[in-house]
């Protein structure tokens, strides 16, 4: 049989096809940034409070550098989704050096550069969904393709789980299994059919002219004029207030859960194996159940209410988890806290598809990710500061009540605006 070319294939079928396939490496870096490379700080290298938060941060900083990725990538003219595969390989690198090198500050840094460009690319990939994909259709697309990637972290996270749990010194061959998922997550990115990205026209100007502008003031101030967009959007600039609250809670006790299940002061110190069950595996297995549902609701339900529904559950699974007591609050708030991340994960992926217009939906996600990144990198410092002088208890309990001031916001917009 001929083998199938893109003229016999829609971009739609290309693009599931290829996404499909990348979320199973996706799965195993998705492992590395939520636990993994953590752990392995914590574990094996007694990391202090400034290395974790890096590594904890470095998806962040990533999202932050999003707002200056997009603009680099218009002037580029590449393909979007060439350029992402190229930031993937770099990635692979990185963590074969992490492998190579078994130091600290390689492995903060190669987190920082594979995490961080993973998460960089995000804008583009959420444009190659607006452009490949039907508006009815695209929260389920990406729904079936994140089933596969959360099945893929829930495997290779039982099996890591026991690799650190038998021999910590075998971290090195799991950063070499990050890398090799780098490198085929670069090579499906590269077979998803894409566009270059068009800013919106500008004065004429000449050859000499342009370079400096990209060289000076395009290259850092020029990416601000995004946020412009802020001042005449009314929803996105109520609806980023609302993910801020939100988003800043969340992610300060995201990290905490790998802390507060490993270190001895919260009496409890889990080997591996039960840290990625209680991070990874219950939480995968309730967001393998719900995601097929939750895209379905995006595509037809009211945004806003998805979005407060979604945030309730953020509350009580942090409530759950850390204040709960014992196996049955861990498990408890892992399961709700993986309900609420499947939703969570395809409406913070996907909700500017519902409001951008259809040629500025990279430049409305970078400003999406950009306000994500400058949380992500502050929470997880202040979240470890805290610990030093709060209980974790009363840090829980403060984000929790952040994250229903979030959802206040937003009735508002739900009551004013249909889906």
């Amino acid at each position: 049989m001929a083998a199938l070319t893109a003229s016999a294939l829609t971009r739609a079928q290309l693009t599931y096809r290829y996404d499909r396939l990348r979320a199973l490496p996706q799965g195993v870096i998705e492992t590395a940034s939520t636990t993994f490379l953590l752990l392995i700080a914590v574990k094996a290298f007694d990391a202090g409070p400034t290395p974790k938060s890096l590594i904890a941060a470095a998806g962040n900083i990533g999202l932050l550098l999003s707002l200056w990725l997009v603009p680099w990538v218009e002037r580029s003219g590449q393909p979007i989704m060439r350029v992402a595969a190229w930031i993937m390989a770099g990635g692979a690198l990185a963590m074969l050096c992490a492998a190579a090198l078994p130091t600290l500050a390689v492995l903060v840094i190669a987190t920082v550069v594979a995490i961080g460009g993973a998460n960089a690319i995000i804008p583009l990939l959420t444009a190659t969904y607006q452009d490949n994909y039907a508006p009815r259709e695209r929260g389920r697309y990406v729904a079936r393709a994140f089933v596969i990637r959360v099945a893929a972290a829930a495997a290779f996270a039982e099996l890591a789980g026991r690799l650190l749990t038998t021999d910590l010194a075998r971290f090195r061959w799991l950063l070499a299994a990050f890398a090799i998922a780098f490198a085929a997550a670069a090579y499906c990115l590269s077979r998803i059919p894409s566009r270059a990205l068009h800013s919106t026209p500008a004065q004429p100007r000449s050859n000499t002219s342009a370079r400096f502008d990209i060289v000076s003031r395009g290259a850092f101030f020029g990416a601000f004029d995004s946020l412009k967009i802020l001042r005449t959007d009314r929803t996105l600039r109520w609806t980023l207030a609302s993910w801020m609250l939100m988003g800043f809670a969340n992610l300060m006790m995201w990290p905490l859960r790998v802390e507060f299940l490993a270190h001895p002061k919260y009496g409890l110190a889990l080997n591996p194996q039960q840290i990625a069950l209680y991070t990874i595996l219950i939480p995968s297995v309730a967001r393998l159940t719900l995601m097929p549902l939750w895209g379905q609701l995006f595509d037809r339900m009211n945004f806003f209410l998805l979005r407060i529904t979604l945030n309730v559950g953020f509350a009580l699974g942090i409530v759950s988890f850390f204040t709960g007591g014992g196996a049955f609050g861990l498990a408890a708030g892992a399961v709700i806290f993986g309900a609420s991340n499947a939703g969570g994960e395809i409406a913070w992926s996907l909700w500017v598809t519902k409001f951008a217009p259809a040629d500025r939906v990279a430049e409305y996600m970078s400003i999406h990710t950009f306000f994500t990144g400058m949380r992500g990198i502050a929470a997880p410092i202040l979240a470890f500061q805290l610990t030093q002088t709060l209980d974790i208890g009363a840090i829980a309990l403060m984000c929790a009540a952040l994250i229903l001031l979030a959802s206040l916001i937003l009735l508002p917009e739900m009551k004013g605006r249909a889906r």
